[in-house]
């Protein structure tokens, strides 16, 4: 994270004594990135959180097995027909994925289990419903369009109020704002898309009581289920640069040109191996003569899946694409507008339009992605064929 914050209290110097009402000493818990050579936080606990009674291994519920894009293919994934039996994080269906990054989508009404990625940081878009994210570090309360950014080895549980529907991007590292964005000491620059300003941030902390509790425990070798002596919500207070945020989509600010903008103008986030952007409603391209659509397009080192959740794609008319769809565009396929979109923006503009509607959620990888059984359990099997109709 670009800005340091103080929630709850903290002593005045770090590794210090810092005492209990009862004269016992607080436990520090310092969350780091990197080998002590990154962005940190530094935690307050009542009880030691080290302090587990019990660890037994884990058997998914639901397939986490991926493959390959063969025949190699255009594809839509009707994300509508999916339903999931369980919570935010055991009733993830699993998409599309690689050795960078998971993508999966899940639909739920019911509260998850304590949580830890221990194998990188979680980005989960809310598509549609509210639901209250809880940690160590206290609560955020998410809704439609909020992307909440989640560092690797946060406890967490996912509360919703009511129906919910997310995408979850896991990677195999860090999810951070670009590079470009900041400046050499991490402050957003006047260039960026948002700023500090729009990230949203637990302001206090959550103190929960209870013993002998169960943590899922994800890690390269699998799951584990670690049952802690106390809750891991007993934080009074922490400080750093290292904590989970949101950013809601709808904050972003595009960038326009005279002429049509290419991806990385939308980018919002960057990960090992890919980049997430945000499509949202602008102002039309404007010189006299530009074509207010995208051109086709091969990205040859790059697989491109692209998440629709709002507005008007008037790229995609006559392609089956809707609210909800996602489609995968991979590197050795050249894609665009649909035959006569062209032709039909062009018109509109010539008829006084002058905005997008179009919202969307994007992440391209510069590896290849392979194929999950949710995907492929909702996939349009004529889609591929559209630009040929």
């Amino acid at each position: 994270m670009p800005y340091y914050r103080v929630v709850g209290e903290v002593p005045r110097k770090r590794h210090v004594q810092f005492r209990r009402p009862d004269g016992g000493l607080y436990a520090e818990e310092l969350m780091g990135e990197e080998g002590f050579s990154s962005d940190s936080s530094l935690l307050y606990h009542r009880h030691l959180p080290t302090a587990i009674l019990k660890a037994e291994a884990v058997t998914p519920e639901i397939s986490t097995r991926l493959e390959p894009n063969l025949p190699l293919s255009p594809r839509h994934f009707r994300t509508q027909q999916l339903t999931s039996a369980g919570d935010l994080v055991s009733g993830r269906v699993l998409l599309a994925g690689n050795g960078d990054v998971r993508l999966s989508y899940a639909t739920t009404d019911r509260p998850s289990e304590l949580y830890r990625n221990s194998m990188g940081d979680e980005c989960v878009y809310v598509q549609a419903g509210r639901a209250r994210f809880e940690s160590t570090y206290g609560v955020i309360e998410a809704g439609p369009g909020d992307y909440v950014v989640i560092p690797t080895g946060t406890i967490h549980r996912w509360v919703p109020d009511g129906p919910v529907n997310a995408l979850v991007i896991a990677a195999s590292g860090h999810i951070r704002p670009p590079k470009r964005y900041l400046s050499q000491h991490g402050q957003f620059l006047e260039h960026a898309p948002y700023c500090e300003r729009d990230l949203r941030a637990p302001a206090e902390p959550l103190t929960v009581e209870g013993e002998e509790v169960p943590v899922l425990v994800r890690t390269r070798g699998g799951l584990t289920r670690l049952v802690y002596r106390n809750h891991p919500f007993d934080v009074v207070g922490w400080d750093g640069c290292l904590y989970p945020y949101a950013f809601n989509i709808n904050d972003f600010e595009p960038v326009v040109k005279k002429t049509h903008a290419p991806p990385p103008v939308h980018q919002t986030f960057e990960g090992p191996g890919f980049v997430v952007c945000s499509f949202c409603p602008r102002p039309l391209d404007f010189h006299p003569e530009s074509v207010p659509i995208p051109y086709n397009h091969h990205n040859v080192d790059s697989d491109e899946f692209m998440f629709y959740v709002g507005g008007d794609y008037s790229a995609r008319q006559g392609s089956g694409i809707d609210v909800g769809s996602i489609s995968l565009h991979p590197a050795g396929f050249t894609h665009g507008p649909q035959p006569g979109a062209v032709e039909a923006v062009i018109d509109a503009v010539a008829k006084g339009v002058t905005t997008t509607s179009e919202m969307a959620v994007m992440v391209d990888t510069f590896r290849p992605l392979d194929l999950g059984q949710g995907a492929l359990s909702c996939e349009d099997p004529g889609y591929a064929w559209t630009w040929s109709r």
